[in-house]
């Protein structure tokens, strides 16, 4: 089922790389299809949590960083921490898009 999906170096899940619209498909290969993303569906909370705790640790060295350089790098990759959590999300939510679309 890998063929239909590939991997997102910034968000750190594998993601739906499709050729043709899902309904496309045959009903056995968009049912293998959602089960596949439905499992990497399940890791993405795990996913946001690793990355809460990476932003916990960044804003806990730049309430004791002096260095304004080296504070601004600290808020910049918490920002990017942060929109990386925002897709997350936003793919998370994308199940329910996907499933209404194949059941309809």
């Amino acid at each position: 089922m890998k063929e239909f999906f590939s991997f997102d170096e910034r968000l750190g899940i594998q993601l739906p790389d499709l050729t043709m619209e899902l309904a496309d498909y045959s009903i056995e290969t968009q049912e293998e299809i959602l089960l596949y993303w439905e499992q990497v569906r399940g890791s993405i909370p795990d996913r946001i949590g690793e990355l809460e705790i990476q932003i916990n640790q960044k804003q806990a060295l730049l309430s004791n960083e002096s260095n304004f350089p080296r504070s601004c790098q600290l808020n910049t990759e918490i920002a990017e921490l942060a929109s990386i959590i925002n897709d997350l999300w936003l793919w998370y939510r994308a199940n329910e898009v996907l499933s209404t679309k194949v059941h309809q």
